[in-house]
């Protein structure tokens, strides 16, 4: 798949959230410098869709992505560990390539 094939926002969301798929997500982080989507992302991203799914839209913070991250995966995660899955932000970056809306608020904390 190529971002040509994307319905994409001039900011490089999906057009529509429903349209995300796994294929999607690797297509956007693809295009967006990471060259692949481990297990540890797939967290993220999925935790991230379920909380703006099952919750009304939420598009949780850096703080919260560590502590359900944390939680996860049975060990105490610092920023920097979300970081390197995400440099670019990680709470926006994962949300993108989750195919979730541009959330308007700043930063992490």
């Amino acid at each position: 798949m190529e971002l040509i094939d994307l319905d994409l926002a001039e900011n490089g969301h999906l057009v529509d959230p429903g349209a995300w798929t796994e294929e999607v997500a690797q297509t956007l982080a693809i295009a967006d410098g990471i060259p692949e989507l481990t297990a540890r992302h797939m967290s993220v991203i999925n935790y991230l869709r379920r909380e703006f799914i099952e919750n009304g839209g939420n598009q949780p913070n850096e703080r919260s992505i560590i502590k359900a991250m944390s939680d996860e995966w049975g060990e105490k995660i610092k920023s920097k560990d979300i970081y390197s899955l995400f440099p670019k932000q990680p709470s926006k970056q994962a949300a993108m390539i989750a195919g979730l809306p541009e959330t308007k608020r700043k930063g992490g904390y």
